[in-house]
């Protein structure tokens, strides 16, 4: 018999060689192949052989089933990367993984780069000069990886390749056909130069935004149907935010809000550029470059314009605001009371001038006050946002009118035809000089002049003094104008003489203000309902019976002149009063949805992102009915035979965002375009979700034609 210690001997023993054999067993059984239910993954070589001293491309290959995906190295906004832990001979050595371009997978505001269908993953093993020809290679590889559907499952295999050890290169074979494949969807180095710039951090929002600049010739422009960047490094954008292209004349600019890395996007950039031509081929382009800081902006148009391009694109965008069917009229008063006023001496006439454009500022200082207010309320506003309130259209609507009154001389107020609404000081004219300022403002605000959009994007992301700055520059151009004609008497020399057509001109300038007014009740029909529409002219009524009384009581004496004006201002008060509470109730704003049939779909931006995934070219109107400069655009280009049949040939859905009314989810989208306010016009070519382009906001037929065309 065995003695205790000859059992425990045999018995470790036995356990040794059962190891050892279940050993070679394991490492036997491990091959080239493995399969999960999701993932079927073999390992491949670019040759058939190897010699001492080579150096060969070794992937692992994964074939996934349908909407399933597995991920890049950089997996977004969740997700882990692909590992390959290489158990190699002594003396090889295996590069990182060389990662073929991804693609983008959304759900929600979760986005993901990753890989879909069949992927390989390359690896470049160096053969050590020491093995000897007749020896086998063997490269075992240990994978880790996260694929992902609905649920997100880690999954392990191991891998192993055996290649015979040659002595002549000519020995080796091909290989497989999966290395070229995998090699073809490597980025190459981009042929490009490409710059990056990056804006300062918003204090409200924490985010900056990142302007990439690609250098293209106009022939390679017209070959890009679609861009997006990819960093290499999580956290230097938002992978959910839309990447903004823009072609510009030397190349495309991709606007990239910024992300939450502590960092921000750093010193320098490297990532991908994905690129889908015009056949619909993607191919990627790596680029690597410094970042540079932008001074004092984040937000540009065309890159990047900063404080002082704001500035000047406020002031021309104030000039051309004279020109527009809102501000005319009144400017034309201007110019008529200055013809009234021409044996005025010159330094009169220049005050009036000041007068005038210290009313516009004023107004303006007024708008930029409200602005920063509610967006310290953590409100997102932009231009002409006052109209967004029945009440207030109302109130320019019965305002408008009285001016019209005034005008048609059914009741007369001050010494001069600029005087609406004066005496309030004792200098006949002046009030009413200032408060024509205060008119001018207000009737402009539904307009929006070439210039002004990127002015008032960048104002509304800058602190509360340079938005102020910016808004009073908006207001000098405005007021410039008529300010150079009352200080400089040669322009009055083209202005014709004082004479009896002027009361004629005065009575015809009405006409203008009755059809504001008009238009201004419409827009309330929009927002309040179709009820509005009589509350709106019982209270114009109201108001005329007001201007009636006060006229006729103006010269009585004064008891019967008090009670003239008491009378007068409860009218007033009753249509402002009564009218305000009517057209704010819920029962008149419940009816705006039967106001109108419509012939487009309303936005939404669960209707958009349904829309872009399944690949659909989408047009987007943002508009208001207030929005003078929008309904003239689409009256004279949206709405036309010749667009509207080509958003039919090309199956173009046709979203329109109705800004009338405040709406937090178009306010978004605005500011994601840094726009504070409307028109925005935006196109999605068909299976170009990641590629949207922004046309100007002046439109022609024909430039829409040719936007949604690609021509």
């Amino acid at each position: 018999m065995l003695s205790g210690f000859g059992k425990l001997l045999s018995i470790s023993g036995a356990l040794l060689i059962s190891a050892v054999v279940q050993s070679q067993q394991d490492a036997s059984s491990v091959t080239d192949k493995a399969a999960t239910p999701q993932v079927q993954a073999q390992l491949v070589a670019s040759v058939n052989a190897v010699v001492p001293g080579s150096e060969i491309y070794v992937g692992v290959n994964q074939q996934i089933i349908p909407h399933w995906h597995t991920y890049w190295i950089n997996p977004g906004d969740s997700g882990n990367a692909t590992t390959i832990s290489w158990t190699l001979p002594e003396g090889a050595v295996a590069s990182e993984i060389i990662w073929p371009a991804p693609s983008r997978f959304s759900m929600g505001p979760i986005t993901n780069y990753a890989y879909e269908k069949n992927v390989t993953l390359l690896n470049k093993i160096s053969i050590p000069s020491s093995i000897a020809v007749g020896e086998t290679f063997t490269a075992r590889a240990l994978v880790d990886w996260l694929v992902c559907e609905e649920e997100c499952i880690p999954q392990q295999v191991e891998l192993a390749l055996s290649l015979p050890v040659v002595g002549s290169a000519n020995e080796t074979g091909t290989g497989s056909p999966l290395i070229a494949e995998a090699q073809a969807r490597v980025p190459v180095a981009s042929p490009w130069t490409v710059t990056a710039q990056q804006s300062a951090i918003d204090s409200e929002t924490g985010q900056g935004k990142l302007y990439l600049h690609v250098g293209l010739s106009k022939d390679q422009l017209a070959q890009v149907q679609d861009i997006w960047f990819y960093p290499y490094d999580w956290g230097r954008i938002r992978q959910s935010e839309l990447q903004v292209r823009k072609n510009v004349a030397d190349g495309i600019q991709i606007e990239i809000p910024t992300g939450e890395a502590p960092a921000g996007i750093g010193d320098s950039l490297t990532g991908v550029l994905v690129i889908k031509e015009q056949q619909g081929i993607a191919r990627g382009y790596e680029i690597s470059t410094p970042v540079k800081a932008l001074a004092n902006s984040q937000t540009t148009t065309e890159f990047a314009i900063g404080f002082a391009g704001a500035l000047l694109f406020a002031l021309l965008g104030g000039v051309i605001l004279n020109l527009m069917p809102c501000v005319f009229p009144v400017l034309s008063i201007k110019a008529l009371s200055l013809v009234s006023h021409s044996n005025y001496s010159a330094v009169e006439i220049r005050r009036q001038g000041y007068v005038y454009t210290l009313g516009v500022l004023a107004s303006f200082a007024v708008l930029a006050l409200l602005l920063i207010l509610l967006k310290a309320g953590g409100n997102h506003v932009g231009w002409g946002f006052q109209f967004q309130s029945p009440i207030f259209v109302l109130l320019v609507a019965y305002l408008l009118f009285a001016v019209g009154l005034s005008l048609s001389g059914v009741f007369f107020v001050g010494g001069s035809v600029a005087g609406v609404g004066s005496s309030l000081t004792e200098k006949p004219g002046y009030s009413g000089s200032f408060f024509t300022g205060v008119l001018a403002t207000v009737v402009a605000t539904p307009c929006t002049a070439p210039f002004m959009a990127a002015a008032l994007g960048y104002a509304v992301a800058q602190p509360p003094l340079k938005l102020l700055a910016i808004f009073l520059s908006l207001g000098s151009g405005l007021a410039l104008p008529y300010l150079l004609l009352s200080c400089w008497p040669r322009l009055q020399r083209w202005l014709p003489r004082p004479g009896l057509w002027m009361e004629r001109a005065k009575q015809l300038l009405a006409f203008p203000m009755y059809a504001a007014a008009i238009w201004l009740v419409w827009v309330l029909v929009q927002q309040a309902g179709v009820d509005s529409v009589i509350i709106a002219l019982g209270g114009m009524l109201l108001i005329a019976i007001a201007a009636w009384v006060y006229d006729s009581t103006r010269t009585s004496t004064n008891g019967k002149r008090g009670l003239g004006n008491i009378s007068a201002l409860a009218l007033v008060l009753l249509a402002v009063g009564f009218g305000g509470l009517q057209v704010n109730s819920p029962a008149n704003a419940a009816q705006k949805e039967a106001v109108t049939a419509k012939n487009w779909e309303a936005y939404s931006d669960e209707r958009l992102q349904s829309l872009l995934a399944e690949g659909k070219p989408v047009f987007l109107n943002f508009t208001a009915s207030w929005c003078i400069s929008c309904l003239v655009n689409e009256r004279v280009a949206l709405s036309t035979d010749t667009v509207k049949k080509q958003f039919e040939q090309q199956g173009i859905v046709y979203l329109k965002g109705d800004w009338t009314n405040k709406d937090p989810e178009i306010t978004a989208f605005l500011k994601k375009f840094n726009r504070s306010g409307v028109p925005l016009y935006v196109f999605y070519p068909a299976g170009q979700a990641d590629g949207p382009k922004e046309l100007p906001q002046i439109l022609t037929p024909d430039l829409v034609v040719s936007a949604v065309s690609g021509q």
